[in-house]
């Protein structure tokens, strides 16, 4: 006999936190109001202690209010604790020259990290299923990627000191969550930004990736899971080698400028090589948001260009002066 949407949904959250060793520990739920949060929220109360958290973003005038009263009161129907804030995020993006979408996620997380904090709370779930796993690698394969790309949305990771952010609904797909809602009946709310074509990730997963589940045999949004699974494990691999390469190849700096041993770096092979600087980049708090595969492909050939130089983005610029190379990043 088939499984209940609700009893389905309960056991993969269950599995996670069983599987991850997180079992009774507070856990703050991101939560928009749409379908996935909703659901997390509802399914996650049943097995830890929780609070919800909600960031305002005004983007979308009284959307977002209406946003914000909804979920006020599905955490007062469901007894959860709700932390909410309100910011201005168009503006700060005007005002700091951000991409708005790459600003809105950042300025989201750091604040779920400080309420986090604040709370004592050690972890932080969000409602990321396989579908926007799927969607995550289609988008870096035809943006041009390498393992990184691929391994697609983390299980959990790293948020800030002492916090961690998880997934516990990232093996399960979003029919899944609409059938738990329907089951529950349990209402949601739909951002009227997912249905805008004008946004990559809306033409992805509202037109490409049905195109993709129609005209394949089998199940591309599985097939694709499992490849962000592959990519995960070969890309721990990869930076065990590029750190142990790193601390060999890295001297002392001079002033804020990075200076790399280039007879270590050539001990490398060339996926390897962008790695490392992919990691110095992520290590340094450089924005990764307009680094691409072609900016990583030039810094892997300046290493055999003596006298070479290039301007990435973000202000950082690389030379290769003799037997070293050098990082910095100019003021932006």
């Amino acid at each position: 006999m088939k499984a209940k949407a609700a009893e389905r949904l309960a056991g993969i959250v269950r599995g996670f936190l069983d599987r991850e060793g997180l079992g009774g520990q507070p856990i703050l739920v991101a939560i928009s109001g749409g379908p996935d949060s909703t659901a997390l929220l509802d399914c996650l109360r049943n097995f830890t202690p929780i609070s919800a958290a909600h960031l305002n973003h005004q983007l979308r005038a009284q959307e977002s209010d209406a946003d914000e009263e909804f979920v006020t009161q599905l955490c007062q129907r469901l007894d959860v604790p709700l932390h909410v804030a309100r910011q201005n995020v168009a503006e700060d993006a005007a005002r700091l020259h951000r991409n708005l979408e790459a600003h809105a996620r950042s300025v989201r997380y750091e604040w779920l990290s400080e309420t986090a904090r604040r709370h004592g709370f050690p972890l932080v779930a969000t409602g990321h299923t396989l579908n926007d796993q799927a969607e995550t690698v289609l988008f870096h394969v035809l943006r041009g990627t390498g393992l990184r790309g691929l391994r697609g949305i983390a299980p959990r990771r790293g948020l800030a000191e002492g916090v961690e952010l998880i997934r516990p609904l990232l093996s399960a797909r979003r029919q899944d969550v609409l059938e738990y809602l329907r089951e529950r009946a349990l209402p949601y709310r739909e951002d009227s930004s997912n249905r805008d074509p004008r946004f990559t990730r809306t033409w992805l997963r509202h037109e490409l990736l049905p195109l993709v589940e129609r005209g394949f045999p089998g199940d591309p949004v599985a097939a694709l899971g499992r490849l962000a699974d592959e990519a995960r494990q070969l890309l721990r691999d990869q930076q065990a080698r590029v750190e142990a390469c790193l601390q060999r190849a890295e001297r002392p700096r001079a002033a804020d400028m990075i200076v790399l041993d280039v007879s270590e770096l050539k001990q490398l092979a060339p996926t390897d090589l962008g790695e490392l600087f992919c990691r110095i980049w992520e290590r340094e708090g450089w924005p990764r948001g307009r680094l691409t595969w072609r900016h990583v492909q030039a810094l892997v050939r300046l290493v055999d260009q003596p006298g070479g130089a290039i301007h990435l983005p973000e202000g950082v610029a690389a030379r290769r002066r003799g037997a070293v190379l050098q990082l910095f990043r100019q003021a932006v």
